[in-house]
């Protein structure tokens, strides 16, 4: 972990838990991996980021629009960080075999198979191939995490963080063994069968209590 991440992880912490009571639902399931891990997330707000990061030990890597990365501090931040630059509207090949090639190397990486925030806080029912694609060719583990409570602290088109409860549920790994292994299946209907399961596990997670709803 390097000194500008140590500084993010621990003021990520610090935030999360002073303006949002920030907990997690089955934390002791969070370091419970060595090696290369997808982390995948529903997405409603900026903090969703910093808020997973801060609740796992080790570092993780995460996207960040690109258009971000233009300003010269923000870019200096961002890449000390583990920010990976992303097209929204069409991310490129050579992101996806970053995230490959770091998931190869044992690292773990945020995913929002969505894509983008919710203007809401609803899941979509389906979530973008690019996803199945990195399942199928890193073959690491997929870990499940839902946040509950972000969209009202910080909604999509928000500029004041608000104090409101947040809760991180964590699942249990999704076994895609079955739809990788297909022959049946062309390569363009594993990518998307493979989002499509991950949404639902993720969507199937729920909080124990009413807290951060």
């Amino acid at each position: 972990m390097n000194f500008w991440y140590f500084i993010g992880h621990r003021l990520s912490k610090l935030v999360a838990k002073a303006y949002c009571s920030f907990r997690v639902q089955n934390g002791e399931k969070l370091d419970d991996y060595e090696g290369g891990l997808i982390i995948a997330s529903n997405h409603v707000s900026f903090l969703d980021p910093p808020f997973i990061g801060g609740a796992f030990r080790d570092p993780i890597f995460y996207f960040a629009r690109k258009t971000l990365f233009d300003h010269p501090m923000a870019n200096f931040i961002l890449t000390r960080v583990n920010a990976l630059p992303v097209n929204q509207e069409k991310p490129e090949l050579s992101v996806l075999k970053k995230i490959i090639s770091l998931l190869k190397e044992e690292e773990k990486v945020l995913i929002f198979p969505e894509g983008e925030r919710s203007f809401d806080g609803k899941m979509k029912s389906e979530g973008q191939p690019g996803i199945g694609m990195i399942v199928t060719k890193a073959g690491v583990p997929v870990l499940p995490v839902r946040l509950f409570g972000p969209e009202k602290a910080l909604p999509r088109g928000g500029k004041k963080l608000k104090k409101h409860p947040v809760t991180l549920v964590v699942g249990e790994p999704v076994d895609l063994t079955d739809l990788i292994e297909d022959i049946a299946l062309t390569a363009k209907e594993r990518y998307e069968n493979i989002s499509i399961r991950i949404m639902e596990e993720i969507t199937n997670l729920k909080l124990t209590d009413s807290r951060g709803e």
